[in-house]
């Protein structure tokens, strides 16, 4: 009934973040591209051809000719292709949270027409696009799915900050509701993907095939974090251990650390969310959360100690927290672990600061109360100094210089391996 033809795709992307924007740049330079976010600040900058999440430059807006931004949904109702890049957090019981994603939906419904896709890109549990999502656009569209719409999914795997991993370069998992829809798809996405395309045989072979990538790199950490902790209590430095054990041909490279973001800390619970749904209680994955959660908590407990056995006073201290963001070089904030750190510091009754030079401080009060984000520590005021993240310019001030910051008497703590052993005073 319907020719699916990608030379005529006009595609709009909802959700322009670290996920959706990248989308969009790409796609612009090819098929005509509405780029729709709700928040008018992003569509402002991105007006302007600016990116202040620094995963598109300036240049590749401007390079991007066929795209334009709105925050209103009347310019989508030119679309024959929706896809779908908002984000799926969890809410404070770490339970999944598709409000956005419901969000959208409604949207799409409102202005999808009779032969036109919806795609999804966004981490969701296996059935989520045909469960949750497409009944939303059936009711708001009057539509019928697989007879006057249909849909694909084809998961996100961009890695925010990562210049050497860029979209065009990562090889894309395709799906579609139809096998005509998922040669369109798997057409479209090969047609800016310079890596290629994997067609998955449904939507929820793809949903699933997201939802464990990063299921997996969480348990591997969550590993090492375990052995952190024993190694901890051994008195064995955990990084000799590692590099010792690393000799071996097949020994994975996975070092510990906080487990943040709004991927790799956050997945697991969409699959554990539907495992216990039907019944299957999950304990391996749970296990590696439990312990990738209590990361911070085990920070702290290293740094007091710290403190304790050089006789600096732990209460009214004040403490230096180098790094906020999620992970380094990158100004992503979001579901970072940093923040559990602050609090178990702020419960030993201490005053913490915190330092992230990527970190946009009015952003941060929109997400966080609490932190006192400094802009330029200043020298010889601290009791303790914690480098958090494993920002450039932070390896670039070396352990002399770190040490600036610290009272005569202080403690070093390196969470990210930044320093040689024998320059800290302790280390995961």
């Amino acid at each position: 009934m319907f020719n699916f033809v990608v030379e005529q795709a006009n595609i709009a992307i909802i959700g322009l973040g670290y996920v959706g924007l990248p989308l969009a740049v790409e796609f612009g330079k090819r098929y005509p591209t509405i780029g729709f976010d709700i928040n008018i600040d992003r569509i402002n900058e991105l007006k302007n051809n600016h990116d202040s999440t620094l995963e598109v430059s300036d240049a590749e807006l401007r390079g991007s000719s066929q795209l334009r931004f709105s925050n209103d949904p009347a310019p989508l109702q030119g679309a024959n292709v929706y896809i779908v890049t908002v984000p799926t957090p969890i809410d404070r019981h770490r339970r999944p949270d598709l409000t956005p994603l419901q969000g959208a939906s409604r949207t799409i419904g409102q202005v999808i027409k009779p032969g036109d896709v919806v795609i999804f890109e966004s981490t969701v549990f296996p059935g989520a696009t045909e469960e949750e999502c497409i009944p939303l656009i059936e009711a708001a569209s009057g539509l019928k799915y697989n007879q006057d719409f249909f849909a694909g999914y084809s998961p996100e795997r961009i890695n925010p900050g990562d210049k050497s991993h860029r979209l065009p370069m990562i090889r894309k998992v395709t799906s579609g509701s139809t096998p005509q829809v998922a040669d369109y798809v798997d057409q479209l996405y090969r047609s800016i993907i310079t890596a290629g395309t994997h067609r998955a045989s449904s939507i929820r072979v793809a949903e699933a095939a997201k939802v464990i990538e990063n299921t997996q790199r969480d348990l591997n950490i969550a590993l090492v974090n375990e052995l952190a902790l024993i190694f901890s209590r051994l008195g064995i430095d955990t990084e000799e251990v590692l590099v010792a054990a690393g000799t071996k041909w097949n020994f994975l490279p996975f070092r510990p650390g906080l487990v943040g973001g709004h991927c790799i800390s956050v997945d697991p619970y969409y699959l554990t969310h539907k495992a216990q749904e039907i019944g299957y209680h999950p304990e391996v994955i749970l296990a590696g959360r439990r312990i990738n959660d209590g990361m911070g908590a085990h920070v702290v407990e290293q740094v007091i100690r710290l403190m304790t056995r050089k006789r600096v006073p732990v209460v009214d201290s004040r403490v230096l927290v180098m790094g906020l963001a999620f992970k380094e070089n990158c100004p992503d904030f979001r579901n970072t672990r940093v923040v559990d750190i602050v609090e178990a510091l702020q419960g030993y009754h201490v005053q913490v600061d915190v330092h992230d030079p990527w970190i946009d401080p009015h952003h941060l009060r929109a997400e966080y109360e609490g932190i006192n984000l400094v802009d330029t520590p200043q020298p010889g005021q601290y009791d303790a100094i914690i480098v958090a993240v494993g920002h450039d310019q932070f390896r670039a001030l070396g352990s002399t210089g770190m040490r600036r910051f610290g009272k005569p008497l202080h403690v070093l703590f390196d969470v990210k391996y930044l320093f040689p052993k024998e320059e800290v005073d302790g280390r995961l």
